[in-house]
């Protein structure tokens, strides 16, 4: 494993050209993106993308969301965009919004064997950088083991799979903290298959379509974040319903709160704080971050409060309740 500092707005051609390498031989590369941290490879190269779940410990039918730099990458490895949706896309890529799209001249290993495939184009300067110099589709998950919370920092991207990947590309936090919405088209429809960092708002005021939020985990998943249990530090992590339920579980020794400032100041107990409910987009960027603190912390348990279901708050709590394993008080 080496690891490479970058301007996360100016990244240096010669780092991201030894990057582009490790990705055109077959290896893998951790890199930021706006939401996370990834670990990715050759999306077009079945056992490059193996490797992937491998350093994860990934289930193999679990598929990978696959980056591209532009529309002429898209048309590779899909069918292309619905029709009449690529003008509405161009005002959300790059962005963190994955489609579910049909595939074409894609194996079989990033897309779990299924007949579609997610794709996104990231906002950030990095990954942009270094498919265009790769010049192929990179197939990303977020760089953490499986199942644990994602990594929003590069230390937690060495913590987890250090020693299962290649290069690591640290260009300081990521921008959001929380991953990607990925959505598909249904006659009518969006559906939202992971709420994320585009909010169902974004999308009705862009696409003039009604949105639908899915809820199944039956079969094989089409996208990330729809079957597994994700997210989840390794202590035992409880969503508080009420704050009185959370109350009564902090008078209890050894759980420490999670949750935001407010809520915090009520309680007289220990807190890990994740910011101010007036914003929810710093609630999100430091979410996962405390779960990891909660695992390094002397308390043996955590109870998180909730959070509105509406904008990005919609992410937070799909996230909350994967790492809880619905567990609630």
């Amino acid at each position: 494993m080496k690891v490479i500092n970058v301007d996360p707005l100016n990244p240096d051609p010669v780092a991201i050209g030894e990057a582009a390498e490790v990705i055109l031989r077959g290896g893998t590369v951790a890199f930021p993106t706006e939401t996370v941290y990834g670990i990715g490879a050759n999306a077009l190269d079945d056992d490059a993308c193996r490797r992937i779940y491998l350093a994860k410990g990934r289930q193999q039918d679990n598929p990978i969301i696959v980056h591209i730099s532009d529309l002429k990458q898209l048309e590779e490895i899909s069918y292309g965009l619905p029709r009449g949706t690529e003008e509405k896309f161009m005002k959300i890529w790059p962005g963190p919004l994955t489609v579910i799209l049909k595939k074409r001249n894609i194996g079989d290993v990033p897309t779990a064997g299924l007949g579609t495939v997610a794709v996104r184009m990231p906002a950030h300067p990095v990954p942009l950088s270094l498919i265009e110099r790769s010049g192929i589709p990179i197939a990303a998950p977020s760089a953490n083991k499986s199942g644990r919370p994602s990594p929003v920092i590069a230390s937690e991207v060495i913590e987890d799979i250090g020693e299962n990947v290649d290069l690591i590309l640290d260009g300081g936090p990521s921008f959001f903290g929380v991953e990607s919405t990925v959505i598909m088209f249904r006659d009518d429809d969006i559906v939202i298959l992971r709420p994320g960092a585009f909010t169902a708002e974004d999308l009705r005021d862009i696409f003039r379509m009604k949105i639908v939020v899915s809820s199944s985990t039956d079969g094989s998943p089409i996208s990330p974040g729809m079957k597994y249990r994700h997210y989840a530090p390794e202590k035992e992590l409880i969503l508080g319903l009420s704050f009185e339920s959370i109350e009564r579980m902090c008078s209890e020794k050894g759980t420490v709160f999670i949750g935001s400032e407010e809520t915090a100041r009520m309680l007289n107990c220990p807190s890990i704080i994740l910011g101010s409910r007036k914003d929810l987009y710093g609630i999100a960027k430091n979410l996962f971050t405390s779960f990891r603190k909660l695992d390094r912390s002397d308390y043996r348990r955590g109870v998180i409060e909730g959070f509105e279901e509406r904008g990005i708050g919609l992410a937070i709590m799909n996230r909350i309740r994967k790492a809880t394993g619905g567990k609630t008080a």
